[in-house]
């Protein structure tokens, strides 16, 4: 048995999008989680895991903050010695990285989406491309969501010892399982993420704005990250749209939409729209990576241009002239396409191989 530490920036999701990787290490291995919150601490300690609380700052550049993660890292990798470690997101990714090599501890790496880093310009993207490079370079396999995220870090000489392309965090098939569609004549098309310009929120509220009726709702699920709540609440007030707010349980909302809405910038795999899908709910998402490979054009869904109300709108209105029966037939087709490509049992087989392949001496 080895010692595996996995270090992220969120409880929850860790334990919403890849709890299955997580059991699969606790049948073989220690497992030891350093983690900011609680939100799912519980839980993780009912399976066997060691929790360690470690305060990040998820957003922003703070060179004292960054400077005592990494260290509070490193300390904690010479401390209890694993033999792999695990990263997940960008701080995790970089400071995490940077200690397991420093320590000589092989460590893989997952790039869960790039957000806007890579658009930045001048110094900025010198810092972020040195950042990734120092904790990168000794991994001894970083995992792709999507090809386009790959080949930026080609682009910028980011590189480790070994690459894979897995389809996200896959989707787990027996908690969102298939629904069958919504009866009668409403239609809800239902925004679900993080309430941010780069989420594509003022485009959703464009589009309620226009073809918000007594019978097409338009809902919102997530958090507000950015400084939209007065607007929210304008909006609510006047019957544009719904908040339904901050969900660890999604299933039941995804069930009760027609429709499931993501207009982000940038994904490294959308969990919405595999989620979504999964349910058996149509889906009008951005045509970028990471929402691109999880849908088929006309017939599990609608792409638009990401940034382009009009063609969210338009995509909406294609939706919304057609029947219940083949809205059903829509959601049946990428339920069918999440059974075939996303299944995060897959997922889970592709990091357990590579953590049976660095490990294979202590077996």
């Amino acid at each position: 048995m080895g010692r595996v530490l996995i270090l992220t920036n969120s409880s929850g999701g860790l334990y919403d999008f890849r709890n299955e990787f997580v059991q699969a290490l606790l049948a073989e291995h220690e497992v030891l989680i350093s983690m900011p919150d609680d939100t799912k601490e519980k839980e993780l300690q009912a399976e066997g895991c060691r929790i360690i609380r470690t305060a990040i700052n998820r957003r922003g550049i703070n060179p004292i903050e960054d400077l005592k993660l990494y260290r509070t890292y490193s300390k904690m990798i010479k401390e209890y010695r694993p033999d792999l470690v695990v990263t997940y997101t960008i701080k995790p990714n970089i400071y995490g990285g940077f200690a397991a090599g420093r320590r000589k501890v092989p460590y893989i790496t997952t790039i869960t989406g790039l957000g806007g880093a890579f658009d930045k310009t001048g110094i900025l993207l010198k810092v972020i491309v040195a950042m990734y490079r120092m904790g990168l370079k000794k991994a001894s396999c970083v995992f792709f969501q999507n090809e386009e995220n790959r080949g930026i870090f080609r682009k910028f000489g980011i590189t480790a010892k070994k690459s894979r392309m897995v389809m996200g965090s896959g989707v787990n098939l027996e908690r969102h399982r298939y629904e069958s569609y919504p009866a009668g004549e409403e239609t809800h098309f239902l925004f679900v993420g993080r309430v941010m310009k780069e989420r594509g929120i003022l485009e959703f509220i464009e589009a309620a704005k226009k073809l918000h009726s007594d019978k097409v709702f338009f809902d919102i699920m997530g958090y507000c990250d950015e400084d939209y709540q007065e607007l929210l609440d304008s909006l609510e007030q006047q019957g544009v749209l719904r908040q339904l707010g901050f969900h660890t349980e999604v299933h039941e909302y995804l069930a009760a939409s027609s429709a499931i809405v993501v207009a982000s910038f940038h994904e490294g795999m959308s969990n919405a729209l595999i989620e979504g899908a999964a349910t058996g709910r149509p889906v009008i998402a951005s045509n970028i990576s990471g929402c691109m490979e999880a849908f088929e054009e006309g017939k599990t869904g609608f792409g638009f241009t990401p940034g382009r109300p009009e063609e969210l709108i338009a995509a909406m209105e294609r939706f919304l002239g057609l029947s219940v029966k083949e809205r059903a037939a829509m959601g049946r087709r990428g339920r069918e396409k999440m059974e075939r490509e996303f299944d995060r049992k897959l997922v889970t087989r592709e990091y357990m191989d590579e953590v049976h392949h660095i490990l294979k001496p202590l077996s």
